[in-house]
């Protein structure tokens, strides 16, 4: 479909928490996952190290076999003209965000949380998914339907899922575990990897025998 002639123009919302805002759009990609009766069990208030205790542990599985297409994204879940990635740009920007066409957003405030650098271009920014799609893949996904891993690739129903942060750091993270990978900005580790178990307890997904290692030692510091 044709897009719209570009214009610029500036985005304003009330100011509301990302938890917030993300449960007003969360009602597309739950009425997907019902279609296709598969539930994600919400991510529970425990602590990360009982959540952690709760995630079956075992080696990861067919790697060979993931294509990163098998998890469809960005859609636009609640037909807003905004798709997922534009919703998290707004969500976490600390100003309006300006934007053209459609819904492309183009300027506001963010803060990096992966390496504390702020930014004004959302172009320099990437939205990466805590639980990057192939490690999701090697932990479960890959015996999910198409449903839930476009569920999965598009979560708007938990903060903690999708993050903006730059375009360096994501490309450095890449589809790393935090056995081989974590945030360079070291203060912000405990929140990562309490977030990071946080979504596989959400969507049930395992962990590596190395993976939970690594978790244990992050989070016997914080």
């Amino acid at each position: 479909m044709p897009l719209r002639a570009a214009s610029s123009t500036v985005h304003v919302r009330p100011a509301v928490g990302r938890r917030r805002r993300r449960l007003t759009h969360v009602v597309g990609l739950l009425v997907a996952t019902l279609v296709a009766t598969v539930l994600v069990a919400p991510a529970a208030s425990a602590s990360p190290e009982s959540q952690l205790a709760e995630l079956t542990v075992r080696a990861e599985a067919n790697g060979t076999t993931y294509d990163r297409d098998a998890f469809r994204h960005w859609i636009d879940a609640d037909g807003d003209g905004c798709n997922t990635r534009a919703e998290v740009l707004m969500d976490e920007s600390s100003s309006a965000t300006g934007r053209t066409g459609t819904c492309t957003i183009t300027s506001g405030s963010w803060l990096s949380r992966y390496d504390n650098v702020r930014f004004t271009d959302a172009g320099s920014l990437d939205i990466d998914h805590m639980v990057p799609l192939k490690e999701a893949w090697i932990s479960g996904a890959s015996g999910w339907t198409a449903s839930r891993r476009e569920s999965f690739a598009n979560d708007l129903g938990d903060a903690r899922s999708l993050i903006a942060v730059s375009a360096s750091t994501n490309r450095s993270k890449s589809d790393q575990d935090p056995d081989s990978w974590l945030p360079p900005a070291t203060g912000y580790r405990c929140t990562y990897v309490s977030d990071w178990i946080a979504v596989k307890y959400r969507w049930g997904l395992s962990v590596d025998s190395a993976e939970k290692a690594a978790l244990q030692d992050v989070l016997a510091g914080c």
